[in-house]
């Protein structure tokens, strides 16, 4: 009996994957006292970041994408 792959659930709400395949990110430590960092870096920080290499292989898997 073959069993189906299951999505980690954690990792699906905080990555998004687009139609050529890159896995996307939010930038860490910038959820939480803003008042400190400067402007131009909380401008940067909405963007989201694309994954690396060995990283992507990894949540590929998890993400259980073809």
């Amino acid at each position: 009996m073959k069993y189906k792959k299951k999505t980690h659930k954690a990792a699906a709400k905080r990555l998004k994957v687009n139609a050529a395949g890159k896995v996307f990110r939010m930038r860490a430590r910038y959820q939480h006292k803003l008042t400190k960092k400067r402007p131009q870096y909380k401008r940067q920080a909405r963007r989201k970041v694309e994954v690396s290499g060995a990283e992507r292989k990894r949540l590929i898997k998890v993400l259980n994408m073809p």
